[in-house]
């Protein structure tokens, strides 16, 4: 049996649905649905129970989660948190995201159960330490926002506590795919821009706030929510391979490529206009990122497509296109 929190979320029904095209269907999703659509995103996944992330925690507490679920799971995956990079509520992201975090991990490892984190990007703020997700490098990243110090703070620990030998840490960077549409603001620009062309034929980007980087130039690691499924999947089965990771392609791409490339994949003419930031968003902004995948390569674990023109096209034409727009 395994536990995806965060499962009716993004990645995490991603991650289902991975699993269900190989048979897998014993999986507990833990998640918060709320008022939110991402009930949405499980009705075409098959499951064997959901539970709300505070009765979770509670029988993890107290000990009594495998009294509950009748079995000793065989991995608990941890997607769960608060995404959002503009959340100013910092006790809420300590709560949430990082106490919430250790809780779960301590739980693993004391009952032997495979334990898999997700991290950032966010915790290497404006990237002038680099995007190398050595261990050793933890301590010198300076997150630009408490969502990436939330993040960050787990890291810390585990290294510090000596854990990532025996758990996967992964620093998921500009993941876009199915399954978002319930993120709202924090949806990737794919989904933003198709709809933005859908309805004004015209896509808006931040006008950057330093005269030396063009107007859409700003650059990123975007990576297909499939490949991130895929390698959650193969970290599933080698429970031998641990650590932190960079989850991205490796390579960066141009606001106006990516934008570009969802133009293309609606068969639209490219307009594009230039808007400024909004001043919460100022100094918390990353202008660039690109996952340093050496780590990810020397475990043998599939690298992410840097293919940013297929895969915004299978996102696009596959799923935003459709009807049923949900994997």
């Amino acid at each position: 049996m395994y536990i995806v929190t965060g499962g009716a979320g993004f990645i995490g029904s991603a991650l289902i649905w991975k699993l269900n095209s190989l048979g897998v269907d014993d999986i507990l999703v833990v998640d918060n649905l709320a008022c939110s659509e991402k009930w949405k995103n499980l009705v075409n996944r098959k499951f064997r129970d959901y539970m709300h992330r505070d009765l979770f925690i509670e029988h993890v507490h107290k000990g009594r989660l495998e009294k509950v679920l009748g079995t000793r799971p065989a991995a608990l995956v941890h997607l769960g948190a608060c995404s959002s990079t503009t959340e100013q509520d910092a006790d809420f992201l300590m709560r949430n995201n990082t106490a919430y975090s250790k809780t779960l991990c301590r739980y693993a490892l004391d009952n032997e159960v495979r334990f898999i984190q997700a991290s950032s990007a966010a915790t290497y703020g404006d990237g002038a330490a680099g995007f190398d997700d050595n261990p050793e490098k933890l301590t010198g990243l300076r997150p630009l926002n408490i969502y990436g110090y939330s993040k960050h703070l787990f890291d810390l620990w585990a290294h510090r506590e000596g854990l990532l030998k025996e758990i996967a840490v992964l620093k998921f960077f500009n993941v876009f795919g199915p399954n978002e549409q319930h993120k709202g603001d924090m949806r990737s620009m794919v989904n933003k821009a198709f709809h933005q062309v859908r309805e004004s034929g015209r896509v808006r980007l931040f006008r950057p706030v330093s005269p030396d980087v063009p107007s859409g130039g700003w650059r990123r690691d975007f990576v297909y929510v499939k490949d991130c499924a895929e390698i959650l999947r193969e970290l599933l089965i080698r429970p031998e391979v641990n650590g932190v990771f960079n989850v991205g392609t490796g390579r960066a791409h141009s606001w106006n490529e990516l934008v570009g490339a969802v133009f293309r994949a609606m068969h639209r003419p490219e307009k594009i206009e230039y808007v400024d930031m909004p001043p919460a968003l100022a100094g918390r902004y990353q202008d660039f990122t690109e996952a340093d995948t050496g780590r990810l390569r020397a475990a043998g674990l599939t690298l992410p497509s840097p293919d940013l023109e297929f895969c915004v096209r299978d996102y696009v034409r596959n799923y935003l296109s459709s009807a049923d727009p949900y994997l």
